[in-house]
């Protein structure tokens, strides 16, 4: 029992008032940090990022008597000219299509209006048209014209994008090529049992980053060579650019991204002809199904495939919070969190419902054995890890179902 002082004040409240003080100083202090260092916060996320979808590869030339430093510079070296060839070619095709779409306006006009007055009965003027088309690329010069004169903001911005890639480029080398050492730094300050645990979570997330991006870097080579296909049969123009503009574009951009990254073939296609664009329509949607229900569940059965409103949820959530590079990263992030949790949590048998029902490929995604089988030993949680025993205690549908809706 504490008893006050001379002025009837506790003895343990002067302290307790200087804790206070001090906790806010201290949470004041570490907000305004974090507010300054936001940025390197972010290049420091990506890096990490980078480095486990890197150390797969990493660690496979390691394995065949490469020095670890050499292996991580091989990889980052493909890695950058996959990226500049990317880049290069994808540029090139908008400059020159944009340019010749530009000079062919006039005439696609002509030829809607004429269609359109045909099959309306309307009476339509081209000239008005054509006035309208003039007002707009008078606006596309005067926007032209005052993002020159801006250009040293545009060198400036273009600038301090050069040092951040360079800033996650090293960083990404370190933690990539020291990623043992950094690993041994981190588990010296643990306890042996917090060591585990963190080396278990650290393997899912290089297993799981560097599975989803290689399965979907392997989709998106064959939708690029199956799209090349077909645009080079319904001859379209830069059937290569668009070719790999619809494979990244549909494979890192999840849900919009088949798309957007369908549009631009079907609008260069329309240059040519409706028929071709009706083609290049159908072959885009055939393709797409045909990735969905074939190619995907075998490419991505040993990495995690994750369901595409999560995706598109788990995107959302990532701009929201970090803007452009949590929309990046919010796909590798997601899915090795998803790997990690099924790992502690808990699955019981589903109870049999007409509600419930689906096929083998919905029940095995859903973490669930084929054909209503007991797991296997090797897949049975740990006594104590959660929860209680699979089985209900009346034995019937319904103690199973009340099981099955309990959390672990």
């Amino acid at each position: 029992m504490t008893h006050p002082d001379k002025t009837g004040m506790p003895s343990w409240l002067p302290r307790a008032m200087m804790l206070a003080v001090w906790t806010v100083i201290g949470f004041a202090v570490a907000g305004w940090l974090f507010f300054q260092l936001r940025g390197l916060l972010v290049l420091l996320l990506i890096s990490l990022f980078l480095a486990l979808a890197l150390e797969p590869a990493v660690n496979w030339l390691h394995r065949h008597r490469w020095p670890r430093g050499l292996a991580t510079g091989a990889v980052m070296l493909a890695a950058l000219g996959v990226l500049a060839v990317f880049v290069s070619v994808l540029g090139s095709m908008l400059v020159g299509q944009v340019l010749e779409f530009a000079v062919q306006i006039p005439a696609m006009s002509r030829a809607l209006l004429s269609w359109v007055n045909s099959t309306f009965n309307a009476d339509f003027q081209p000239e008005i048209l054509l006035a309208e088309l003039t007002d707009v690329s008078g606006q596309l010069n005067q926007w032209a014209s005052s993002a020159a004169e801006n250009a040293w903001g545009a060198g400036t911005a273009l600038l301090l994008l050069l040092f951040n890639g360079l800033t996650v480029a090293l960083f990404t080398f370190y933690l990539t090529a020291d990623g043992p050492r950094f690993r041994r730094t981190i588990c010296s300050v643990l306890p042996p049992r917090t060591q585990s645990e963190v080396l278990r979570a650290w393997e899912i997330a290089i297993d799981k980053t560097g599975g989803y991006i290689y399965s979907r870097a392997l989709l998106a080579l064959i939708s690029t060579a199956a799209h090349f296909a077909a645009l080079v049969v319904l001859d379209v123009d830069y059937a290569f650019a668009l070719a790999l503009w619809v494979g990244v574009l549909s494979q890192f951009i999840p849900t919009v991204g088949t798309y957007i990254g369908g549009a631009l073939p079907v609008v260069v296609a329309l240059i040519g002809g409706p028929f071709p664009a009706l083609w290049m329509l159908v072959f885009i949607t055939v393709y797409q199904q045909f990735e969905n229900y074939v190619l995907q569940p075998r490419i991505t059965a040993r990495t995690l495939d994750m369901h595409p409103a999560v995706a598109f949820g788990a995107v959302l959530a990532g701009a929201a919070v970090l803007g452009a590079p949590g929309a990046l990263l919010a796909l590798p992030a997601g899915a090795s969190l998803q790997a990690f949790l099924s790992v502690y949590i808990k699955r019981y048998e589903v109870a049999e419902h007409p509600l419930l029902e689906g096929t083998e490929e919905e029940r095995r995604a859903a973490g669930e054995p084929a054909g209503g089988a007991e797991p296997a030993p090797g897949d049975r949680p740990a006594e104590g890890s959660g929860g209680g025993s699979g089985k209900a205690a009346g034995g019937g549908p319904a103690g199973k179902a009340g099981k099955a809706a309990e959390g672990p």
